[in-house]
């Protein structure tokens, strides 16, 4: 997209079902594991560049012997920082102790990350400072291998603030309220009460030693987490290990946040995403599993798995900017969305070229438009052979006639790239802004001056900010009588607090366009109106219930909105003509049937959380305040 949004987190989990011999016997490594999470971590690096975390569990080691070991961080490259650490660890004892390099019991006594349950993180900070302590896996420690407790997740919670004074009411003292702890702690809490609730069950049966053992194998970790993610209001896919070697991946109860797993008799391995559980395994996508909203993956520590429903299933609400912005386009059905939400923008762009192909030039900005742009492609290519096939049938054509009609193709066009050797690091903000002006390069004459019409795709439009500081200004340089900017997705409106970093309505274009139309035409009072509903809403804690914003929207067709963006990004100096052209809600959901969740687009929340999100995020605009809104 041409607006950079920060979002998601991406998580990927290892489980090895065989002794860890087997793996340095058959793959000649004693890396494999290590090998394979690489991969699903290099695989979903779209999905966070803030930092990364690696922990790893060995299942049965002698106590005196170190199980539990984590790398983080946040250099440039994190995921490939982290495993030049691991692999230097095992070329020094390939070196100087070679004998030794592939004795699996040898390994794992004395080296570090030689176990067989491994979990790997990605992030984008949406909270918190960019530093290694907020980087995940989390870790909450124990002398007791079972209350151990490492965590990593793709989540955002709206009700924070009460899960902190759940924790309190409790009797702990988190050190902190950001999400991460609080969820780690909440979840750590019901771990020791199983833990100490089996230790008083079979007290006076076993002896200590024993004893441990006998609470490893009793605890219910379904029931754990049921108790520990049932005040959640969020979208979390949330993975753990346990001291004793058990792992689990939860999902929230609408789907929210994404997890897939494949599993055969040597792994179980967890990813954000198929493609990357495709590629590091070499499996078939009819293999890899989708983890069921409200359920939990869960593996014991005898590498048996299954899934659990800890949370009753709400209505499945997808996020569908998963679909058409965040995961990655190898996966054949998310590529086969973005191309239909290409293909389902024809009718709006051939009404507002006036059906003149012959005078119009199609382009998209790079990258992440590029799918998309291939199904507006094909969209073009089958209304051609539609009057191709028309103007056959009805017979009046003369052989030049023919030949135009049989050999005309659509104008396609790279009128966009980015020049990734420009850097705006100017401070100066008036410098600045022109100099963002030329991180994109344009093509020069293939644009007919004052005759062609530029249709550009891309695949969303958040703030407009670069649309007016950069790309229509580069585009009027090509001189063509209109610019038409097609985003393949709806509007956006209205905060996420779900995972994707947008929860201030006030960088939206589209919230701009919304203050714009109501200032123009003497219809402010609505807004106050709205904002003192939301702020009593607030204060007496029934903000719950209903998205105040929403009501403003409600007022105003959708393409009245879209052409008050136009005015709103066009730069003063523009000389060509300019439209806006946003995908609508019900073609969004044509494309993506199976992934409904439309918040940021429609103000429908599947949580209560979220329409308090957004009174929220709502007030602070009103008032100034510039902060998150959860």
């Amino acid at each position: 997209m041409s607006d950079v949004i920060k979002h998601e987190c991406g998580i990927a989990l290892i489980r090895l079902r065989k002794p860890y011999q087997y793996y340095i016997d058959k793959y000649k490594t004693p890396l494999y594991a290590a090998n394979k999470l690489y991969l699903l971590m290099e695989k979903q690096v779209n999905r966070g560049q803030d930092g990364a975390g690696v922990a790893n569990i060995k299942i049965e080691v002698p106590p005196g012997h170190r199980y539990i070991s984590r790398y983080r961080s946040v250099e440039p490259q994190p995921v490939q920082d982290i495993f030049e650490k691991i692999n230097k660890k095992f070329s020094k004892v390939q070196k100087k102790n070679r004998d030794k390099y592939r004795d699996a019991s040898w390994l794992q006594e004395n080296l570090a990350f030689t176990g067989e349950v491994w979990l790997g993180h990605l992030r984008y900070g949406t909270h918190g400072a960019n530093e290694i302590e907020s980087c995940h896996p989390m870790l909450r420690q124990s002398n007791w291998r079972s209350r151990n407790l490492v965590m990593a997740g793709n989540f955002n919670m709206t009700n924070v603030e009460e899960l902190f004074e759940k924790l309190v009411s409790l009797g702990q003292h988190p050190k902190d309220k950001v999400d991460t702890v609080t969820v780690m702690e909440k979840i750590g809490h019901f771990l020791d009460e199983a833990n100490q609730q089996v230790f008083d069950r079979f007290k006076g049966i076993y002896g200590n030693p024993d004893l441990s053992r006998i609470i490893e194998d009793n605890i219910d970790l379904a029931r754990v987490l049921h108790r520990s993610c049932r005040d959640f209001d969020g979208g979390f896919a949330m993975a753990g290990m346990t001291g004793h070697g058990s792992a689990f991946v939860v999902r929230d109860p609408a789907g929210i946040r994404p997890a897939y797993y494949y599993a055969d008799d040597e792994v179980v391995v967890v990813a954000s995403e198929k493609p990357a559980i495709k590629t590091a395994f070499n499996v078939d996508y009819s293999q890899i599993k989708e983890i069921q909203p409200g359920h939990a993956l869960i593996v014991d520590k005898y590498g048996e798995y299954n899934e659990f429903m800890v949370l009753e299933p709400t209505e499945k609400r997808s996020c569908s900017f998963e679909r058409i912005y965040f995961s990655r386009a190898s996966d054949p059905n998310i590529y086969n969305e973005r191309k239909m939400l290409g293909r389902l923008m024809i009718p709006q762009i051939l009404e507002e070229v006036d059906y003149d192909l012959e005078n119009t030039v199609f382009s998209y900005i790079p990258n992440t438009a590029e799918t998309a742009f291939f199904g507006m492609v094909e969209g073009l290519e089958d209304y051609l052979a539609k009057k191709r096939r028309n103007a056959i049938l009805e017979g009046n054509l003369s052989p030049e006639e023919l030949d135009k009609v049989l050999s005309f193709r659509p104008r396609i066009e790279k009128l966009v790239s980015k020049d990734v050797k420009v850097r705006t690091f100017i401070t100066d903000e008036a410098q600045r802004n022109d100099m963002v002006a030329h991180v994109y390069d344009t093509t020069y004459e293939v644009v007919r001056k004052g005759v062609d019409t530029v249709v550009v795709l891309d695949d969303s439009i958040v703030r407009g900010t670069t649309l007016e500081r950069s790309i229509l200004k580069m585009l009027d340089r090509l001189e063509p009588k209109k610019i038409v900017i097609v985003s393949s997705a709806p509007q956006i409106r209205y905060p996420d607090c779900y995972g994707i970093d947008m929860s201030k309505v006030g960088e939206f274009v589209a919230y701009r366009a919304l203050r714009k139309l109501l200032h123009e035409q003497g219809l402010e009072n609505l807004a106050d109106e709205a904002y003192a509903q939301a702020t009593a809403a607030l204060a007496t804690g029934n903000a719950y219930g209903h998205n105040y914003l929403k009501q403003l929207y409600d007022r105003y067709e959708y393409g009245v909105i879209s052409r008050k963006v136009a005015d709103i990004v066009r730069p003063k100096d523009l000389k060509a003509e300019l439209a806006v052209l946003f995908q609508t809600v019900e073609n969004l959901h044509k494309a993506c049937p199976d992934h409904s969740g439309d918040w940021y687009f429609t103000g429908n929340y599947p949580t209560p959380g979220g329409n308090k999100v957004v009174n929220r995020a709502f007030v602070n605009q009103f008032e100034g305040k510039i902060q998150r809104a959860y």
